[in-house]
């Protein structure tokens, strides 16, 4: 951990001579990143969700995967519980086709493409951004489906704020998490630690060799961030996070695994003009692990995403803002594979509009990405709402992007194929939602077209990498949020078709572990110091694999959870997760867990 102090220290230092706003950090009422710039909560034109903290400590959620799921249009798949390998998908794209960023640092493995969902340590997250719809003409690479933003936990008031909580549960589940946030004057800060400790459960008891056990999890994690704000308007800030873990999982007798997940960087923000707003951000994630047959090592993969962006926001005129950017990323890797290449990078620039004209809202994008292994590519998007009346509103959007592949697609000596094109899509939308007294609601039409899909088929000697011609994703979002007889509930629905659409093997068939029907209900109410609520989750069938011979079954489960407040800042929360002990799989012959209860005591001051 002193090493990351310290690089983090030293590019704070780094970013005063060169850096966005003052203390543009602080996230009350306002969302970021739909348009990389603070906008405020009420309805836009991309399609985002937010979950705040409140939401996060109401839910009683165990990680954020299960945070993730109550989201419109968000679909997963886990291989065996808690701590096991997680992907997630926003509209029947591909997993690594979700941009994911913490504390605004890209981040995800650089081999698979994935983020590693299931070690983000849920207890020291702020608030989740979710932006659902293609985001390439602002980020570049890999926002095909959408991006995720995980923002740590930051001091925002003057004093000292400290926060902890401790949680006891099934399958010998242990947490716990402490920290302490506040401010002074123009400082603020955050230090917050976090632990977990399961058994588990038998993660694939129905696979063809079978290896009756408990496949456990532990997890070690921290984040510390700070900055401070002079009176000249210069605002500095710096972060990091860090996970250790311990993962026991069935491929061969007493497989192990051990995983350091590292994000850090800083920010440095300044307005050289009353009308231009300067910010610059240079980050680092890391994701190692190692893999062992008991003690025995076995293999390792170390990857590293290296990031510095450079933006300029200027108000061009009232209510409308012009932004300019550059963004560098190289991402390397090295371990016991021989890969091909070991690193590459990317350099892009963006430009973006955006503008309220009385009832008529605009955004429009473009940006140009140099890649060193494909070249040139170049995405753009144009988005338009229309205020119906005060309370509706009429969206609509059309946006192009495109992923490279990844380390693993291209030069994996087995699974790599040197020969595989990037993918770009095309994507539509058409939406209206409303913020009435009685709540808000939303719906959203789309379809995206998405040329060269990357899959993998049995070539023999393992999976080998290839471009699907033409898959096509359709689909319609419902979400409406209300209180009713002193209820406060929220429910969305998701109706989609990922189809295969090529010319080659499988026409016409589902994408493989997409669901296309997904359906979530919250319901809470308070009761003076006691609070209640429940949860349903529900998914239509998938398929397993791209000929759609091995089907899922759909499923459905059901949580409960309850709380009581002893005072301002004491509270005990219980929950019951699948209270119906439904048995399920979102991955073949790995099973999910079945009931479980949690206790936890938790300290907040408000």
């Amino acid at each position: 951990m002193n090493t990351l102090l310290s690089a983090s220290v030293a590019a704070a230092i780094f970013a005063i001579s060169t850096s966005s706003v003052a203390n543009p950090y602080r996230l009350d009422d306002q969302v970021v990143t739909a348009t990389r710039t603070t906008q405020s909560t009420t309805p836009g034109i991309a399609a985002t969700s937010v979950i705040g903290r409140y939401e996060i400590e109401r839910l009683q959620a165990n990680n954020v995967p299960d945070l993730l799921r109550r989201v419109p249009g968000l679909s997963l798949t886990n291989t065996g519980g808690a701590g096991k390998n997680t992907t997630v998908s926003i509209r029947g794209s591909n997993s690594n086709h979700v941009l994911v960023l913490i504390d605004g640092v890209r981040t995800g493995s650089a081999t698979t493409g994935d983020a590693a969902w299931q070690n983000l340590p849920v207890e020291l997250i702020e608030r989740i951004e979710v932006v659902r719809g293609p985001r390439s003409s602002l980020y570049g690479s890999e926002a095909i489906g959408g991006v995720i933003q995980i923002f740590t936990r930051r001091g925002e008031q003057d004093g000292v704020t400290p926060y902890a909580s401790i949680t006891a549960g099934s399958h010998n589940h242990h947490a716990g998490s402490a920290g302490v946030s506040g401010g002074q004057g123009s400082a603020w800060y955050n230090l917050g630690v976090s632990s977990l400790d399961t058994r588990g459960i038998d993660a694939r008891p129905g696979s063809p060799a079978p290896e009756p056990d408990h496949d456990g999890y532990r997890e070690l994690s921290a984040s510390l961030n700070g900055g401070y704000r002079f009176d000249s308007g210069l605002a500095l800030d710096g972060y990091l996070t860090e996970v250790r873990s311990h993962n026991d999982f069935d491929s061969g007798r007493l497989a192990n695994a051990d995983n350091v997940l590292k994000t850090y960087g800083a920010r440095a923000a300044f307005a050289p003009l009353e009308p231009w707003q300067v910010t610059l951000q240079a980050g680092r994630s890391e994701d190692k692990l190692d893999t062992f047959n008991g003690s025995v090592f076995n293999t390792r993969i170390d990857t590293r995403r290296d990031s510095f962006g450079w933006q300029n926001d200027l108000q061009v005129g009232t209510d409308q803002l012009l932004t300019l950017g550059y963004d560098y990323l190289e991402d390397s890797v090295n371990g016991t594979t021989d890969f091909r290449e070991d690193s590459r990078d990317n350099h892009g620039v963006y430009a973006q509009y955006l503008a309220d004209f009385g009832r008529h809202s605009w955004q429009l994008g473009v940006r140009s990405d140099d890649n060193q292994e494909h070249g040139r590519h170049n995405t753009g998007s144009i988005g338009y709402g229309f205020a119906v009346n005060r309370a509706i509103q009429a969206t609509a959007s059309y946006g192009t992007a495109y992923k490279a592949p990844t380390f693993n697609q291209l030069y994996h000596p087995i699974n790599g194929n040197p020969g595989i094109t990037d993918e770009t899509s095309r994507n539509v939308e058409v939406g209206l939602n409303g913020n009435h007294g009685w709540g808000d609601w939303s719906v959203a039409v789309f379809r995206n077209e998405i040329e060269d899909l990357i899959a993998y088929f049995n070539q023999g000697d393992g999976l080998r990498a290839y471009n699907i011609d033409r898959a096509v994703i359709r689909g319609i979002e419902f979400d409406v949020g209300s209180q009713w007889q002193g209820w406060d509930w929220r429910g969305n629905l998701t109706l989609q078709d990922p189809a295969n659409r090529s010319n080659r093997a499988n026409q016409g068939d589902l994408l493989a572990r997409r669901a296309e029907q997904l359906f979530n209900l919250d319901v809470d109410r308070r009761f003076g110091s006691i609070g209640v609520g429940a949860s349903l989750h529900t998914e239509g069938r998938r398929w397993d694999n791209a000929a759609n011979t091995n089907e899922l079954s759909g499923y459905n489960t059901v949580d409960l959870r309850a709380q009581y407040w002893f005072s301002h800042a004491w509270r005990v929360q219980v929950s019951v997760t699948n209270l119906f002990d439904n048995d399920y799989e979102t991955a073949r012959t790995y099973q999910q867990p079945g009931r479980a209860g949690y206790l936890t005591l938790r300290y907040q001051p408000i």
